[in-house]
């Protein structure tokens, strides 16, 4: 979402200052405008509709292809997992598969799948679905993009009977209880040709069985759902769900004052404060599942071998990383950006997620220390020149260049606040923000980008990305790689958490990857940012988050926020209806049926994407 402030230019004022006036002058502009009706009806079918303003371009419709947060969390709701999660404490409950096994050796996975699922046009779904699925992500390169971490271990995976599926595996696999693959029809996608140039985006509605079925679509403008009457939880409440794109955040909040949205996420501190004071709106502010980070490019790479993009050399060097690291206030970015809505940044793993989190040791820890960040610059060679600019080996004054997302108010504030303190290390810096950071990013067209993922309880996903076997094949081709990062230290750990099946073993590995990730330099995690949202109460009754204990709703580890959603002046919204998780409401009205007992916890990821991080 975007907050655009326009704030008159004022002679020598001090980027704290103009921080502070914007906040003031958007909470007013917020308060000032009208009052909303209170209605949110389909106009065409006289129906309910609940519609929820995104500022997340859609990357593909394909679950073969798609990466970012919004187009996953669609497929969440368009397509069943293998598995989900209870919302109330996140663990593993059925899904498309009921139950499932493991051989003594660990190598062969078995798993019933249930009889109730059909797939949107009435054919029914089954295991050789599935088998259909992951077989053709182990053969297809193409059809790998998006999640080809979860096949690559796999040796054959067979269907030996309509409900049974058995998967083979090369290696023990820790996250066989968590596989987040949207399970596609087989006679659908069988005839489906190229699957990198398939966005299947072309005919409506698109056959799925999730809660929901994708009816329409236009790039940039919506993507609209009906509810699968036949989905075997129990169809939706609302008789629509809508995703508006709005470029503009301000845009956003206006439209869900005026009633012609429900629910905005990826509040501003500002937005949310004004809000709060709203008729008729609840404002959810909750531990995230995100961490916003400084990605440093470490020099381009494919695995071929091959070297391309224009990184900074200087930024090779770990002194130079790590001063610049010493050279940023995590404290005044939390309370002046984020306005206390965040928590400071340490590990990769966010402390929403408890066993995995990750926090340096006092020898390790670097804190704020401008004082030794210059020292460090002036060991390591890097000294002024009479203008006080710090120079590189090269002789030439060291200048950076960042990629900022323009719809990403924070990622402004913060490239303001860079500016200043690398600027007293005699650092320059360029924030270069653009509507679209993906081709600059896929090319290695840059020195750093701010960065930042949705992280699922399980984290191997998020942590994948860092692998050497992330990097594209090519410099032509495209890989899963986050920030080309290939590091063979990081890369041993990974091998090792991702066959531990001992829970206290895995997470200790994955620290120490984490701690592997701090200790290079090349993330550098700035701030734990709360999930900022608001609905209206005149539009839902009740909804569910995601834990039950300040959870939230945008972007959740499974389907239930929209799914378990209440009309409000509906009867279920005066108590009646079902939902995923009794008592895991904010609004009015009570939710209702208990999910299904829990499994093992592993692993879901969501990436936020690298164009637009939410």
């Amino acid at each position: 979402m975007v907050m655009v402030t326009k704030v008159p230019p004022r002679p020598r004022f001090h980027t704290r200052a103009r921080l502070l006036l914007a906040t003031a002058l958007t909470a007013a502009s917020l308060a000032a405008l009208p009052a909303a009706p209170a209605a949110a009806e389909d106009e065409k079918s006289g129906g309910t509709t609940l519609t929820v303003a995104v500022s997340q371009s859609i990357d593909s419709l394909s679950p073969f292809l798609a990466q970012r947060l919004t187009s996953t969390s669609i497929h969440r709701l368009a397509y069943e997992y293998l598995t989900n999660y209870d919302p109330k404490d996140a663990r593993t409950v059925p899904a498309f598969a009921t139950e499932w096994s493991s051989s003594p050796d660990k190598l062969t996975w078995t798993y019933k799948i249930r009889e109730d699922s059909t797939w949107s046009d009435g054919k029914p779904a089954t295991a050789e679905d599935a088998a259909w699925t992951f077989t053709k992500m182990m053969t297809d390169p193409d059809a790998a993009t998006a999640n080809g971490s979860f096949t690559a271990n796999f040796a054959e995976v067979t269907a030996p009977d309509p409900r049974t599926l058995v998967i083979r595996l090369k290696k023990p696999q820790a996250t066989m209880t968590a596989l987040d693959v949207p399970i596609v029809p087989k006679h659908v996608w069988e005839k489906v040709g190229d699957l990198s140039k398939f966005n299947n985006d072309q005919q409506f509605p698109i056959v799925g069985n999730g809660p929901f079925v994708i009816t329409d679509f236009k790039v940039d403008q919506y993507i609209r759902l009906k509810p699968n009457k036949t989905f075997w939880r129990g169809a939706p409440k609302f008789d629509e769900l809508v995703f508006k794109y709005y470029k503009d955040g301000d845009a956003a909040v206006a439209a869900l004052q005026k009633g012609e949205v429900s629910f905005v996420p990826n509040l501003t501190p500002a937005q949310a404060t004004a809000l709060k004071t709203q008729k008729d709106i609840k404002v959810n502010d909750a531990p995230g599942r995100r961490f916003y980070a400084l990605a440093t490019n470490p020099g381009a790479r494919s695995r071929d071998g091959k070297t391309f993009g224009n990184g900074h050399p200087a930024l090779l060097d770990p002194d130079v990383r790590k001063a610049l690291f010493l050279a940023v206030d995590r404290a005044t970015l939390v309370d002046k950006v984020f306005q206390g809505h965040a928590v400071e940044g340490e590990g990769y793993i966010p402390p929403r997620f408890g066993s995995y989190f990750w926090k340096p040791g006092p020898d390790q820890k670097r804190a704020y220390d401008p004082i030794n960040a210059e020292k460090l610059l002036f060991a390591a060679g890097y000294k002024k020149n009479g203008e006080g600019k710090r120079l590189g080996k090269d002789g030439k004054p060291l200048s950076f260049r960042i990629l900022c997302h323009a719809t990403d108010p924070n990622d402004k504030a913060v490239g303001k606040y860079l500016q200043e303190w690398w600027g007293k290390l005699g650092i320059g810096l360029t924030v270069e923000c653009l509507d679209s950071v993906s081709d600059p990013w896929a090319k290695g067209d840059y020195d750093l980008a701010f960065d930042g993922w949705s992280v699922n309880p399980d984290p191997d996903y998020v942590l994948s990305i860092h692998t050497c076997g992330t990097l594209p094949a090519t410099p032509k081709d495209t890989g899963a790689t986050d920030n080309f990062i290939c590091d063979e230290e990081f890369d041993a750990l990974y091998a090792r958490q991702a066959v531990e099946y001992d829970t206290a073993k895995r997470a200790d590995l994955v620290k120490r990857m984490q701690s592997r990730l701090y200790e290079t330099g090349y993330m550098n995690v700035m701030a734990y940012p709360n999930a900022l949202e608001a609905y209206r109460t005149d539009h839902i009754a009740s909804i569910t988050t995601m834990p039950e204990a300040a959870g939230n709703l945008w972007g959740q580890d499974g389907y239930w926020s929209w799914w378990s959603a209440v009309p409000a002046g509906s009867a279920a919204g005066s108590g009646g209806g079902s939902g995923p998780s009794a008592g895991v409401v904010i609004g009015v009205g009570a939710a209702v049926v208990v999910v299904a007992g829990g499994l093992v916890l592993f692993r879901m990821r969501r990436r936020a994407t690298a164009d637009d991080r939410e």
